[in-house]
């Protein structure tokens, strides 16, 4: 760990800052509509699979603006561009709660859209590696361990708030702390510290600092392989837990299994940054995929029992976790420092793209043919993203990057 001084004067506290805001951006944008969504379709009358629609919008837009949020970044610094995101996003919430019209509710998830990109992972990678350089690995490693308690915060908050105040002083609440917390925050408590630049693919540098252009079959081996991967993630959240009921375990049973997934997540974070220091992001990258395909295989051979499914949730949560820190270690490791705010908003355009679809995809599966087959279509796009981590190679003489 850094000394103390650096965690609250030096360049370490936008690790302390990022994890605060993390955990209110992701538990206040992408966990509540689980939650909230149902109550609004309910209220205003409308489809669950419109008023769903409207966040799958969201992660579209963000998709789309990622590449220039990130380029922003680069230029201005996490520090300017964070704070309008949470603004945006505080503004979003508010006015999602007034948003009565169809029209109106969509115009505001463009909004959130927007939002998503500037205040999630992707801009808070970005700005780590605008102020670490390629020393960033770390304290990305560090970022997610906050960040994997997001949503361990946020469903029993969302909870407690729906009972108390309904959904509508919900979002209120949570617009905010957005406004009044988080956007302080990135605004006056960020560093404004920028890393030298590194050097660009085609000069004449050093061993280590040796990298690969961000362009051609490499960048889109790693921008597909994290795309793929993302479909994974995206719908088992929205249909794994009714799977297993549908096995035939009772409900406290599959939620005490979906317990797991949070802790084993944080665990694989933990074990990364003390053990893995020295293994390149790639090989992380692989070996989590690789231990999500076993998952899916143990319940090929054993079934929906309880003992696989429980050991299905582990091995998925731990290789999230570790696949979250390769999202931002793997492009710094391969296509270096340089200009890596634009390069993370490129990989994240495909990946939130692919997390929209992934749901309604799934469920479209689920209704036609069964269970199986959601099942084997989601380990089907896991291969995929760990024949794209497989195909890619690191560029000749580069070591570790911390």
């Amino acid at each position: 760990m850094p000394p103390l001084p650096d965690i609250i004067a030096g360049p370490w506290r936008a690790v302390l800052v990022l994890g605060v805001t993390e955990i209110l951006a992701w538990g206040a944008i992408f966990y509540p509509p689980v939650l909230t969504v149902p109550l609004i379709a309910h209220e205003r009358g409308w489809s669950m699979a419109f008023a769903m629609g409207g966040f799958s919008l969201a992660l579209l837009t963000a998709g789309l603006v990622s590449p220039r949020v990130g380029s922003m970044i680069d230029r201005h610094g996490g520090h300017r561009i964070m704070p309008l995101g949470s603004l945006l996003a505080a503004l979003g919430l508010a006015l999602i709660v007034y948003a009565d019209h169809p029209a109106a509710y969509l115009a505001v998830w463009l909004l959130l859209g927007v939002a998503i990109a500037a205040t999630l992972y992707d801009p808070a990678f970005a700005t780590l590696g605008r102020i670490f350089g390629a020393a960033a690995r770390r304290p990305i490693t560090a970022l997610t361990l906050a960040g994997g308690f997001a949503s361990t915060v946020s469903w029993p908050a969302t909870h407690f708030l729906l009972e108390a105040v309904g959904w509508r002083g919900t979002y209120l609440v949570y617009a905010a702390l957005l406004a009044l917390v988080a956007a302080p925050l990135h605004a006056f408590a960020l560093p404004r510290t920028r890393a030298k630049p590194a050097a660009r693919p085609g000069q004449e540098v050093q061993a280590r600092s040796v990298v690969l252009p961000p362009t051609g079959w490499p960048f889109l081996l790693v921008a597909a392989a994290f795309a793929a991967y993302a479909f994974v993630p995206s719908g088992l959240s929205a249909h794994l837990l009714a799977i297993f009921g549908r096995a035939g375990m009772d409900a406290a049973t599959v939620v005490a299994i979906g317990a797991l997934f949070g802790p084993a997540q944080v665990a694989a974070r933990i074990c990364e940054l003390l053990f893995a220091r020295s293994i390149h992001p790639l090989l992380i990258a692989r070996f989590a995929v690789a231990m999500l395909l076993a998952a899916f295989a143990l319940i090929a051979l054993f079934g929906l029992t309880v003992a696989a499914a429980a050991s299905f949730a582990v091995m998925f949560g731990m290789a999230n976790g570790l696949l979250t820190i390769a999202r931002g270690a793997v492009p710094l490791a391969l296509f270096g420092a340089a200009g890596y705010g634009h390069i993370v908003g490129r990989i994240g355009g495909p990946y939130l793209a692919m997390q929209a679809i992934a749901p309604f995809v799934l469920a479209f599966v689920a209704e036609r043919a069964s269970d199986a087959a959601v099942l084997a279509v989601t380990a089907a796009f896991a291969a995929i993203s760990f024949i794209g981590f497989a195909a890619m190679r690191r560029p000749k003489n580069s070591t570790r990057v911390n």
